[in-house]
């Protein structure tokens, strides 16, 4: 062959090669990627990330999350699994009104789509954090076919999977301590599944999970005493007025979250979830596990760190 043929071919043969679909999951992660929410003024000023992550034998269980790398050092700093109570809570309503990056602008309701606004205080300044709508059917996590019973054990166990899964698709994060944190019913779930990860490290599961702690607050371990009375306690206090206790609602974030345009740039599937629920309250959920107080003593009794608030 002719050094001119020789070169024709290489050309012919890049071209065709360019044109092939990339073996990289790059592209698939792109899609997920979230640069505007409605609502918010502007493109999000952080990097965040939406996607599902099949966590039974068959995928049919599709845990939905949200992910926001750290605004400070993301290749250094803590990776943090946050959990909203309930159960059957999104965690969605941690990253609006608790630890997120943005909040919703609290006025009166005028018929407009809720207005976003940064939170200054979110801790994605020091950490990456993955909100994940736990168990199945909570938020926009779905099944498919239809059917959610579910337990303290089972989901738990999903969390773990969920975890496993999440950090081969995301390697860059493996090394990064490791939290597990949440709230109300999460106080139960967490330290259980610390235990579930601790566990796996023992006899060495792949990847390996730099596990270090866990963070609960206003933590329901089991114990009677832990019933929510926070609400009914302000209001008997006189600390918030009777207007205010009897009409205590996320109506905006309920608003919001079934919006078409909001779930178009969450990249929420559609069919999935009818109508967002912030807590879904009809779950076919058993509280299976009495306890979490014997799971906390065998973590801290392992030299893992624990906050309870």
């Amino acid at each position: 062959m002719s050094p001119p043929s020789r070169f024709l071919l290489l050309l012919l043969s890049a071209a065709l090669l360019s044109s092939l679909p990339p073996r990289c999951p790059a592209l698939a992660l792109a899609q997920n990627t979230v640069t505007h929410l409605p609502g918010f003024h502007g493109p999000l000023p952080f990097h965040m990330e939406t996607g599902y992550v099949g966590v039974d034998d068959r995928d049919d269980v599709q845990l939905f999350y949200y992910f926001l790398p750290s605004e400070g050092d993301p290749a250094e700093d803590p990776l943090l699994l946050w959990l909203t109570g309930g159960p059957g809570c999104s965690a969605f309503s941690g990253l609006a009104f608790e630890i997120g990056p943005i909040a919703f602008l609290k006025v009166r309701y005028d018929g407009n789509l809720p207005t976003l606004v940064l939170n200054p205080y979110s801790w994605t300044k020091i950490a990456n954090i993955i909100f994940l709508d736990s168990p199945v059917g909570t938020g926009f996590s779905s099944r498919n076919p239809e059917g959610y019973k579910v337990g303290d054990m089972s989901s738990s166990k999903q969390v773990e999977t969920f975890i496993r899964k999440w950090l081969v698709d995301h390697p860059q994060f493996i090394s990064n301590p490791f939290y597990l944190a949440g709230d109300s019913y999460a106080g139960k779930v967490v330290p259980i599944i610390a235990h579930l990860i601790s566990a796996g490290i023992r006899v060495g599961h792949k990847p390996l999970v730099n596990l270090k702690g866990y963070l609960i607050g206003n933590a329901i371990t089991g114990e009677s005493v832990d019933t929510s009375s926070n609400i009914p306690f302000v209001h008997g206090m006189g600390i918030i007025s009777d207007e205010l206790y009897e009409e205590y609602s996320y109506y905006l974030i309920y608003l919001w979250a079934n919006n078409d345009l909001v779930r178009n740039a969450l990249h929420v599937r559609k069919g999935t979830v009818n109508e967002w629920q912030r807590c879904n309250w009809d779950l076919d959920y058993t509280c299976e596990i009495e306890s979490s107080v014997v799971y906390q003593f065998n973590l801290t009794s392992s030299g893992y760190r624990a906050l309870v608030y």
